[in-house]
C-alpha cells in the first residue's frame, strides 16, 4: 500500500483520513471517506483500484467530475475510461472490450447507465472488485441533490454480486451519514470522517443590496487581479450578463453553465485549469471535483442553494493549503428565486393521482412506462417524478423489473451476405431471422421484437446481444431510442385516494424540509457565531475552534441582510384579470380547472411540464408577481379561485 503510494502517486505519506479508508478496502470491508472538499477522497478507491483483483466500478454523477478524475488516472498511467453520453458508440465499444478482457482497472459511470440494458448484460459479465458511489450523499433523502436512481444501487450491489462498496462526500450530516450506512452495512468503525473545518479558508459575509452587486464585484476581482477565482450564480443568464460586465470593466472572465454546448464548457474548463483564464462565472454545474490546488477566491454573487451547496463551493478553493477567500454578496433579495426552485418540484396531487391511476390500470399485471410522455401527462417535473416511484416501490405498490429501449434500429457496413458468412449452423439462422425480421428503411433497419420471439423463439437479451456484438466487430452501427421503465405491479388494490393523499404530504414534507435548509443557510450568513465554527458544527464536527480568527464575524462584522424592496399589496388586485387568458387556455387543454399551485407557479413563472405545451411564457400574467414570496402568492390565489 504505501509502496504503490509512493511509486504511483508520487506521495511520501497518506493525508488525513486516507490511510484508514485505504486499509479498510484492501481488508475486504465497505467503507464510506467522509472528508472535506479537495482533501483526498479520490485516492481512497484509486490506490487500492491497482491492488485489487478485477474492476473498480465508479459511480459519478457529473461529466465534468469524471473528466478530470480520468485525466488524473491517466497522468498516473493507470488503465481508466468512462462510458458517458457525449461518446461515439465506437469509443463505448471500445471502452467495454477493455473492461472485458481485463486491461481496464478504473471504470467510471453515471448511476443513470445502469439502468441500460445493453450496458447491465454487459457489466454483468464483468468480474468487479470494488463499487465506488462518489458524492454519495446522493443517496438520502435528507441529503441535499437526492437522486432517486441513487437508491437502487445497493440492488446494484447484489445484482452484480460486488464483494464491496466504497461511499465518498464531502457533505453530509450526521442524519444522512447513519441513512448511507444503514443502506451499505457499513460498520460504524469503518466510516472515516476528518472534520469540516478548514483553517486556510476565510469565510466573510458582506451585506450588499442587489443593485450594488456588480460593483463590488469588479472592487473586489480587481484588488485581487490576476488571482484564480469562481464566482458562483443561480441561473444561466447570470453568469453570462455578469461574466460579461466584468469582460467589459477589464477583468477577463467566462460563463459556465449547463445550457452551453459541451466542446464550449470543455475548452472553458480546460483554460481555467491551465491558467489562461483566471475568473469563471458558473452555475453549480461547475467545480463537482475540479482539482485545481491555487484557487484563491470563491465569491457568491447570489445566495448558495443550502449550506451543504456553500460547503462544496467554497471547498473548491486553497486546496494547496494556502490561504484564500470566500465571499458572500448577501441580500435576501433573490430569496424567491431558491424557493421557487423548490416550490416548482412539489407534484400537485391530481398530476401523483393521474400516475396512481395508470398503474392501476395497468394490464396482466405489468406497468410499461416512459418518463418523458408520463411527465408531460401528469405534469410532474422529471426529478420529482423519479422520486414518486421510487417512494411506491418502496411501498411495496411496484416493484423494477428492467428497463429497455422500445426501439433498436441499426445500419449493416458491410454485405448481408457477408455478414451471414461469419456464422454456422444454428447461429446463422438466428442472425438470419434478425435480418428477414427487420423494418427495413433507405439505409436503417428497425428490429422487431415481438416477430423475432413469436416466430424464432429469439430472446430480447440475445437480439441485443448480439447486436451489440456486430458492432464491436465494425460489422454495424446500431442506434436505440425511447427509453422505457417495466415495473412489476405487485399490490392494486390500494386507494387512489388515500395513497395520492399520503404522497402528496410526503412532497410537502420534502417541501419544507428544502425550505428550512435555505432558512439555515440564512441563520449562518446572519451569524454572530463565529462562521467556520457555525459551519463545522452544521456537519456535526465537534474539533472546530470556537473562534476561527479568520472569518468576518471573528473580525467584528456581523452582517445585517438588507431587506428586499418593499412590493405593492397583493389584497384589492383582481386574479382574474391578471391571468385569463391563462385560466381559459388551461381549461381548454387539460379539461380540468387549474389548482391554486398551478395558478401560483404561472404568476411566479415557475416552469411545469405543462406549461411548455401551453407556451405558457407567452400569455399575458406569466412571471408578474416572481418578485412575490410563492406562499404569499399561493394564500392571494386560494382566496380567489
Amino acid at each position: 500500500m504505501h509502496d504503490t503510494l509512493e511509486r504511483v502517486f508520487g506521495f511520501r505519506q497518506f493525508r488525513p483520513g486516507q490511510e484508514a479508508a485505504v486499509s479498510a478496502v484492501l481488508a475486504g470491508r465497505s467503507a464510506a471517506a467522509i472528508f472535506p472538499t479537495g482533501s483526498g477522497k479520490s485516492l481512497c478507491y484509486q490506490l487500492p483500484a491497482l491492488l485489487l483483483p478485477h474492476l473498480t466500478l465508479v459511480v459519478s454523477p457529473l461529466l465534468a467530475l469524471m473528466q478530470d478524475q480520468l485525466a488524473f488516472l491517466a497522468r498516473h498511467g493507470i488503465a481508466a475510461a468512462s462510458i458517458d453520453s457525449a461518446q461515439s458508440r465506437e469509443q463505448t465499444a471500445q471502452t467495454m472490450a477493455r473492461a472485458r478482457s481485463g486491461e481496464l482497472k478504473v471504470l467510471m459511470i453515471s448511476v443513470e447507465r445502469l439502468k441500460n440494458e445493453r450496458f447491465r448484460n454487459f457489466i454483468s459479465e464483468v468480474p468487479i472488485s470494488l463499487l465506488v458511489v462518489d458524492e454519495a450523499h446522493c443517496i438520502s433523502e435528507w441529503g441535499h441533490n437526492f437522486r432517486p436512481d441513487y437508491l437502487k444501487l445497493p440492488d446494484y450491489q447484489k445484482q452484480f454480486r460486488i464483494p464491496q462498496v466504497l461511499l465518498l462526500t464531502a457533505t453530509a450530516t450526521p442524519a444522512v451519514i447513519a441513512d448511507m450506512r444503514s443502506k451499505f452495512a457499513i460498520a460504524e468503525a469503518d466510516v472515516v470522517t476528518t472534520g469540516f473545518y478548514r483553517a486556510n479558508l476565510d469565510l466573510q459575509v458582506e451585506p450588499v443590496a442587489s443593485a450594488a452587486r456588480r460593483a463590488r464585484l469588479v472592487q473586489w476581482l480587481g484588488e485581487r487581479a490576476g488571482q484564480p477565482a469562481i464566482v458562483y450564480v443561480t441561473q444561466q443568464k447570470t453568469a453570462e450578463e455578469v461574466a460579461a460586465h466584468l469582460a467589459e470593466r477589464g477583468i477577463p472572465a467566462c460563463a459556465y453553465h449547463a445550457g452551453m454546448e459541451h466542446p464550449e464548457r470543455e475548452g472553458i474548463q480546460r483554460r481555467f485549469m491551465e491558467g489562461r483564464l483566471n475568473c469563471i462565472v458558473a452555475t453549480i454545474a461547475f467545480g463537482m471535483g475540479i482539482d485545481k490546488s491555487n484557487i484563491r477566491q470563491v465569491v457568491h454573487y447570489d445566495l448558495p442553494k443550502s449550506l451543504e451547496n456553500y460547503s462544496q463551493e467554497i471547498g473548491r478553493a486553497g486546496r494547496d493549503g494556502q490561504r484564500s477567500e470566500c465571499l458572500v454578496l448577501a441580500n435576501r433579495d433573490s430569496l424567491n428565486v431558491l424557493e421557487n426552485f423548490v416550490y416548482g418540484d412539489t407534484p400537485e396531487r391530481e398530476g401523483i393521482r393521474n400516475v396512481l391511476e395508470e398503474i392501476r390500470q395497468a394490464p396482466n399485471g405489468q406497468w410499461e412506462t416512459m418518463l418523458v410522455p408520463l411527465s408531460d401527462q401528469s405534469n410532474i417535473r422529471q426529478l420529482p417524478l423519479k422520486t414518486l416511484l421510487v417512494q411506491l416501490e418502496l411501498r411495496g405498490i411496484i416493484a423494477p423489473r428492467f428497463a429497455y429501449f422500445a426501439e433498436y434500429r441499426y445500419k449493416l457496413l458491410i454485405d448481408s451476405a457477408e455478414l451471414l458468412g461469419h456464422f454456422q449452423g444454428e447461429r446463422r439462422q438466428f442472425v438470419d431471422a434478425i435480418l428477414t425480421t427487420s423494418a427495413r428503411a433507405k439505409t436503417w433497419a428497425t428490429l422487431d421484437f415481438d416477430t423475432l420471439y413469436s416466430r424464432h423463439g429469439a430472446e430480447r437479451a440475445r437480439v441485443v446481444k448480439a447486436l451489440d456484438y456486430f458492432q464491436e466487430r465494425g460489422w454495424a452501427e446500431l442506434e436505440s431510442k425511447q427509453m422505457t421503465e417495466v415495473y412489476s405491479v405487485r399490490d392494486a388494490s390500494f386507494s387512489v385516494d388515500n395513497l395520492s393523499e399520503e404522497l402528496h404530504r410526503y412532497f410537502k414534507r420534502h417541501e419544507e424540509s428544502e425550505i428550512a435548509r435555505i432558512g439555515a443557510m440564512l441563520e449562518l450568513l446572519g451569524s454572530t457565531e463565529c462562521l467556520s465554527w457555525r459551519l463545522a458544527e452544521y456537519f456535526g464536527d465537534q474539533q472546530a475552534p470556537r473562534q476561527c480568527g479568520h472569518c468576518s464575524v471573528c473580525a467584528g462584522h456581523v452582517a445585517r441582510l438588507p431587506e428586499p424592496p418593499a412590493l405593492p399589496a397583493l389584497d384589492g388586485q383582481a386574479l382574474h384579470s391578471r391571468c385569463a387568458a391563462f385560466l381559459e387556455k388551461y381549461r381548454s387543454a387539460r379539461g380540468l380547472a387549474p389548482s391554486a399551485d398551478c395558478v401560483t407557479r404561472f404568476l411566479c413563472g415557475i416552469s411545469v411540464p405543462a406549461f411548455t405545451r401551453m407556451k405558457a411564457r407567452t400569455l399575458p400574467g406569466y412571471a408578474t408577481l416572481e418578485d412575490y414570496p410563492y406562499a404569499q402568492v399561493r394564500d392571494w390565489v386560494q382566496a380567489q379561485l
